[in-house]
């Protein structure tokens, strides 16, 4: 009985494998250079890297990549200097869109590269799983020489790993479906190519237009990619031990490129000062900061920085501040209506943790609770400039009860609480408006949580444990589903 059981520990192992992978790099794959958010919608701003030619006469100077407001890829590109035909409209277009097009061709022959190299490893999984599979017929045909314990166990494990060969047809449709951008793309640079040396002889409004669905389908897919399903938390990574039992600390997810700066705030009440390290490596090796003093004492420690702003709740009131680190004075300030707050409708640890700030992939989150509605928790998506509430999603699930929570893609991860054995447990999606009861493991070395923030750029959770400064990483789990794009 030993052999299925070690078969499903490697399908298991195999899986968490992938599912790792999946998270960590393909979102980097499916860009031109870099993914980007826009900040205007609460995502990230727009990065721009330079690549100059050695002989800008002779080449074409790709200047920038990035996304417009509707995240499309956009590249800024300089034509090499020409002859006479260079100043007919028609041929600049059209040395445009052939550009346009090749740049695609990179980024999908990347993208093409890694999910082969990823179906090769759904194979052998799909190849362990149906002999796994096998494996279990034996068993049942033979039955009377096992133990019925053992047998119900395999039984149940199967039917666990049964709907996992679905998943992996899934992926086996998605790199068809790269296969098919590739040679989308190949057939349109190649009349693109032929149109070049013979004007007039294919219609390009009708090359324009195929040019236009292949970059829409592109972005579908990288949207799909964006975005995933909490599905496993690493072990904790421990930075650094310093400050009292409560605090937080958190980097700036729309930080420029470069910009790795770390904000430090020990306790969770009477304290107005704020460090800023030039980097996480001088937050781990060092103590030299610089100190900004806020206008008012924050409250709990559900504070966050975006975009070069700290948002926090006021100490003894409902009040919102945005802060403004650059000119050192607030820039808004706005009421939480019917938000609980000085310890009304805190979390289990307490600390005047009523309302807790946060951001993921989609912008700025509140998360509190109010008495309409019974102290149960309350999500409200904020709007980073006016802090107005954009919209409210209601939960059944008590704020007293909850250890810590944070978002990651418009869902509510809730712990079961703060010390001892810690979970994640509950889950609310707000796009679905629907919950569920889930069951990840978060290690809780320190034995006391107060503070737990998702940053959606390094895809990492931060946390405040008993004066510990530590990092979770997480796997979120996606799958393109092919007849949706």
């Amino acid at each position: 009985m030993s052999v299925p059981l070690l078969k499903i520990g490697v399908v298991l192992s195999t899986m968490a494998m992938i599912t790792n992978w999946m998270s960590q790099t393909l979102p980097s794959l499916v860009g031109l250079n870099t993914t980007k958010l826009t900040a205007a919608q609460g995502g990230y701003p727009d990065r721009s890297i330079g690549v100059l030619p050695a002989n800008p006469e002779e080449s074409w100077q790709v200047y920038s990549s990035a996304q417009d407001s509707e995240g499309r890829c956009v590249c800024t590109v300089v034509a090499p200097q020409q002859t006479m035909c260079s100043r007919d409209a028609r041929t600049k277009q059209l040395r445009q869109l052939l550009e346009k097009v090749q740049n695609m061709t990179q980024s999908i022959q990347v993208l093409d590269q890694r999910t082969q190299r990823d179906l090769q490893y759904v194979v052998k999984m799909e190849d362990q799983l149906r002999g796994l599979e096998t494996k279990f017929r034996q068993v049942e045909e033979n039955h009377k020489q096992n133990i019925a314990k053992q047998y119900k166990a395999i039984k149940a494990k199967m039917a666990e790993l049964r709907p996992l060969i679905p998943v992996l047809e899934e992926y086996k449709a998605d790199a068809r479906l790269v296969q098919q951008f590739k040679e989308e793309v190949q057939n349109l640079t190649s009349s693109l190519g032929l149109l070049q040396q013979e004007m007039g002889a294919y219609d390009y409004d009708d090359l324009h237009s195929r040019v236009i669905s292949l970059e829409e389908r592109l972005r579908a897919c990288m949207q799909k990619l964006a975005c995933g399903k909490l599905t496993g938390i690493s072990d904790a990574i421990t930075i650094k031990t310093s400050g009292s039992r409560f605090g937080s600390w958190m980097t700036d997810p729309l930080a420029p490129e470069g910009d790795t700066r770390v904000w430090y705030m020990d306790g969770y009440h009477n304290n107005r000062f704020v460090r800023e390290y030039k980097s996480m490596a001088d937050f781990m090796t060092s103590d030299n900061f610089t100190s900004h003093r806020l206008p008012h004492p924050w409250s709990g420690t559900g504070q966050v920085v975006y975009n070069g702003s700290i948002y926090f709740n006021k100490f003894q009131s409902n009040m919102i501040i945005k802060f403004d680190f650059k000119t050192s004075t607030i820039s808004k300030s706005q009421r939480l209506d019917n938000a609980g707050y000085s310890n009304t409708y805190h979390y289990a640890w307490g600390g005047h943790s009523d309302i807790d700030l946060m951001v993921d992939e989609g912008g700025l989150w509140a998360v509190y609770a109010t008495n309409q509605n019974a102290g149960n928790i309350v999500i409200s998506k904020l709007h980073p400039l006016t802090l107005h509430i954009i919209q409210s999603w209601t939960t059944n699930h008590p704020r007293r009860s909850a250890g810590e929570s944070f978002m990651i893609c418009g869902t509510l991860y809730v712990t079961n609480g703060y010390s001892g054995g810690t979970k994640v447990y509950y889950a609310y999606h707000t796009n679905s408006s629907t919950y569920e009861y889930i069951d990840i493991v978060l290690q809780n070395k320190y034995s006391h949580i107060s503070m737990l923030d998702y940053n959606p750029r390094d895809r990492a959770l931060y946390a405040w444990n008993n004066g510990h400064q530590v990092l979770y990483n997480v796997t979120l789990f996606h799958v393109i589903r092919s007849e949706q794009l």
